[in-house]
């Protein structure tokens, strides 16, 4: 499904990502760890497109990744992205950040856009705030409906890049709650988060990153009981609350 081959990435001189691969089957969740600066952002953002790499190969669904044209765009639109800070159009109500990207991308008419935003939002329990504006939200409503808006694409895979980082704590579980729901739901699902109980709830294997490498990837319940690098054991060590 998605297929990640010596991915490596630079800013100048400063060199982000390191020969990364990396494979997802379809209907999987992987979820990617490691301590902040790790490469992990980056890495989860060159797999629509959003970030250009410099060498390697990324394979969506059997197609390569291309950074220009019409047939990146389309594939990009395939694959769902939901950012730390929601990216919602601020001047737009709930509704209209939901219908843009499926009017002018998939083509569909308005009344199917607004259609599938309804149901949606219907499930994620906010289809009483369609017309409200993202100012009107609070944060975990604001990052369920950037959810939503992926959704509405109807994407083959979903990244999520830290979604929950920017979220006050009694947020983080609404939020949650969706992408749980959605991972029972065999969406295939890359997820950059710290938040280690939804990991060993919902994730199928974790991948470990550090220093723009991914140094370890192991099922899931053998990351948590017995990771196999020092550096992996140090990070769990430091972030699970035992």
């Amino acid at each position: 499904m998605i297929k990640v081959e010596n991915l490596s990435k630079s800013y100048g001189q400063l060199r982000v990502l390191n020969d990364c691969s990396l494979t997802v089957q379809r209907g999987e969740v992987v979820v990617v760890c490691g301590p902040s600066g790790s490469g992990k952002s980056s890495f989860v953002k060159c797999l629509n497109g959003i970030e250009p790499f410099q060498s390697g190969m990324v394979t969506i669904d059997g197609q390569a990744l291309a950074t220009q044209g019409k047939e990146a765009a389309k594939l990009r639109a395939r694959v769902g992205m939901v950012f730390q800070h929601f990216e919602l159009y601020p001047h737009l109500s709930v509704l209209d950040n939901i219908c843009l990207a499926q009017v002018h991308v998939l083509k569909r008419s308005r009344d199917e856009a607004v259609s599938k935003a309804q149901g949606l939002l219907k499930r994620v329990g906010l289809l009483d705030k369609q017309q409200s504006y993202p100012a009107q939200l609070s944060g975990g409503q604001q990052q369920r409906i950037a959810i939503v808006r992926a959704l509405a694409m109807d994407p083959i895979a979903m990244l999520f890049d830290e979604p929950t980082s920017a979220l006050d704590p009694e947020m983080i579980g609404e939020v949650l709650a969706v992408m749980a729901e959605l991972a029972q739901e065999g969406m295939t699902m890359i997820v950059v988060t710290h938040e280690m109980g939804f990991a060993k709830a919902a994730a199928d294997r974790m991948v470990f990153m550090d220093g723009g490498a991914i140094v370890e990837e192991a099922e899931t319940a053998r990351f948590f009981a017995d990771p196999s690098s020092e550096r992996a054991r140090l990070f769990l060590s430091r972030v699970l609350v035992h």
